[in-house]
């Protein structure tokens, strides 16, 4: 009776939510908004948030705009659409984000609530709201004391106590916070309640030159509200005044050693496919930074030694299966061509000469979607996705999805299931849909799944039932 009750409360909400809508009026789809919908979705998100009362990097007029699209802004990650789109659409185009700044933001939330009973395929769950108050949350730790440390894109470290106090730490590394960078991941060592270490992923500047900056890891210590014996175990290189493809997403497996991710920084066309340098790969490291000496590279003439896998374009998600001890990624493609690896040691992912994808001005930069030598994906998403944090589900509360994939949609603003059997594939779900731009997704000492949503920013627990 009591789900039905909750079912019944749903369908009046939306009911009601439809029928009163202020500003409900016909819907015209003009050329514009195709044009949109088809190259800018991908980057921007459908509710087209980031046009409304916004604040324009490079000025609000067409003329601007216009510019924009043609050229694009290459150190942001916004590629030139002059090759794939004519005069007349980048003109359109240009009219329609003009007419988006004029819309009034939309500031409302999902209908999907704490009082809501949400029955997925095979597993029935409520929400608790953990916290809120935030932005951005990117990472989340939970300390033995049952407080959360959260990072914020911007660069705050942030604690959660269970008392629901949010305060900040005091001496969180310096980060370059602009575009895709700040502070990013955040991981406790396996044996934090003996050493106290946390690993902090963030984007570094370079001290010298402010402008440039690429991926560190930093490990530090907690001394009540504050950082202590700071120590910085890696560094990406070469530093960039690129602002996106940062990665970074940590993960420690059952031996102890560190996985990360390091994204390809902008440079398709030389990172990935080359070892001299840290950025489209897949690295591992002791917890002290030192490397591996059964490293895949490690001997080998010039190739950066912490590189376990490369060709990979921004790894967002990086976790370990928990019977077999593998670690698996969930990586972002350009448009389309999102995808699910199996990390093998020394193994060539094929990003940028292998992609189900293609450009976002919707131009081809290969034809391929194999090679010899190169790694398929498990499974590979089109339309992209733009999938962000990634975790197994462990543990007894969830029996149903047990083992299953969880990965956030930055796009499509859902939480997505992915079942397999082995190392194949053989069903997807989508859960939460519209819940929000999903940032991260990990599983709680606790046994719970937590999920953190960005703008307005919240930390979410599901309750299975």
């Amino acid at each position: 009776m009591q789900k039905i009750f909750y079912l019944v409360l749903i369908l009046i909400s939306a009911f009601t939510c439809s029928c009163f809508n202020k500003k409900s009026k016909p819907q015209v789809i003009s050329e514009g908004q195709v044009l949109f919908d088809n190259y800018c979705v991908g980057c921007h998100n459908a509710t087209k948030s980031p046009f409304t009362n916004r604040k324009w990097l490079f000025g609000d007029d067409k003329k601007e705009i216009i510019k924009s699209i043609q050229h694009g802004r290459v150190s942001y990650g916004m590629p030139a659409f002059s090759d794939g789109l004519s005069i007349q659409q980048i003109d359109l185009l240009a009219d329609y984000i003009l007419s988006l700044k004029e819309e009034e933001k939309d500031n409302s939330t999902s209908l999907i609530s704490e009082v809501q009973i949400i029955e997925s395929e095979v597993q029935t769950f409520r929400i608790d709201t953990v916290v809120t108050g935030l932005d951005v949350p990117w990472g989340m730790a939970f300390l033995p004391s049952g407080d959360i440390l959260i990072s914020e894109r911007s660069g705050e470290l942030l604690i959660h106590s269970k008392n629901g106090q949010l305060s900040k730490i005091i001496n969180p590394p310096k980060v370059l916070a602009k575009g895709q960078g700040g502070l990013l991941d955040l991981k406790l060592h396996p044996q934090y309640n003996t050493n106290g270490w946390l690993y902090i992923a963030y984007s570094s500047p370079n001290k010298h030159k402010s402008n440039l900056a690429n991926t560190a890891i930093m490990r530090a210590r907690l001394k009540g509200n504050q950082l202590v014996d700071e120590e910085v175990i890696f560094k990406a290189s070469p530093e960039t005044d690129k602002r996106h493809h940062y990665g970074c997403k940590l993960e420690f497996d059952k031996d102890g050693y560190l996985y990360f991710s390091v994204g390809d920084r902008g440079n398709r066309d030389e990172h990935p496919q080359a070892l001299d340098n840290d950025c489209g790969k897949i690295h591992r490291i002791h917890d002290d930074g030192s490397i591996p000496n059964d490293n895949p590279f490690v001997s080998s003439k010039g190739a950066k030694a912490s590189i376990y896998s490369y060709g990979h374009r921004n790894p967002q998600g990086v976790c370990m299966h928990p019977v077999t001890g593998r670690i698996w990624t969930d990586e972002h493609g350009p448009k389309g061509g999102d995808e699910i690896n199996l990390i093998e040691a020394g193994k060539n992912y094929g990003w940028p000469l292998i992609s189900f994808g293609i450009n976002y001005n919707g131009t081809t930069f290969t034809s391929d979607t194999a090679m010899v030598g190169m790694e398929q994906p498990i499974t590979y998403w089109v339309p992209s996705i733009a999938p962000c944090g990634m975790t197994f589900v462990k543990g007894d509360r969830y029996p149903a999805w047990k083992h299953n994939i969880l990965t956030g949609s930055l796009r499509f603003k859902y939480l997505h299931r992915v079942v397999l059997d082995g190392e194949k594939v053989i069903h997807q779900e989508k859960l939460l849909e519209d819940i929000g731009r999903l940032r991260n997704v990990e599983m709680g000492p606790d046994g719970y799944i937590y999920i953190a949503i960005e703008k307005p920013g919240k930390i979410l627990r599901l309750m299975p039932l």
